[in-house]
């Protein structure tokens, strides 16, 4: 399964003030809140986790098929970071997803996996043959073989991003 997650970062500091009184305390766990107190760029750190929230949370609702607003019981952890990307994880309802997320100086993209190793082969696809179940789920549709597979749409701001795996 596929999630992903992406976020304007000029569009979210005008759309939301991350800083106002009680929203940390709203959207993040103790543990982190604590992270992005001590990070070199909260704001940036604020918007990750949000970012890996969203990504593991289409997952979490493809399979779940319920609709709810949990962001405290995503559990975000960083486990690897260098220039190019962020590996982290996202823990809910004893279900752990991997996440993958690209941090340029104008948005961050997250995708997430139930499978580490399917990082590797997630693939970035036009926003066609695209249609959404009865739950809202999208579902590329293949017309040579007669099947649907999991794709994940994101937009926000600038930025639309639509990602599949590439089995």
């Amino acid at each position: 399964m596929i999630g992903n997650d992406v976020i304007d970062i000029i569009q979210s500091r005008h759309e939301s003030n991350w800083q106002r009184k009680g929203f940390i305390q709203k959207l993040f766990t103790a543990n982190e809140q604590l992270m992005i107190s001590n990070a070199p760029d909260p704001e940036i750190m604020v918007w990750l986790f949000w970012s890996m929230k969203e990504a593991a949370y289409k997952i979490y609702n493809r399979q779940t098929k319920r609709r709810e607003y949990i962001p405290k019981k995503l559990l975000c952890s960083v486990v690897s970071q260098d220039n190019d990307y962020i590996i982290g994880k996202v823990n809910c309802a004893q279900n752990i997803y991997h996440t993958k997320t690209i941090l340029s100086q104008e948005s961050i993209h997250t995708l997430a996996v139930n499978y580490l190793d399917d990082l590797k082969n997630v693939i970035e696809i036009e926003n066609k043959g695209i249609f959404k179940d009865n739950n809202g789920i999208p579902y590329l549709y293949n017309f040579l073989s007669n099947t649907f597979q999991d794709v994940s749409i994101s937009h926000h701001g600038r930025f639309e991003k639509v990602v599949t795996l590439d089995i």
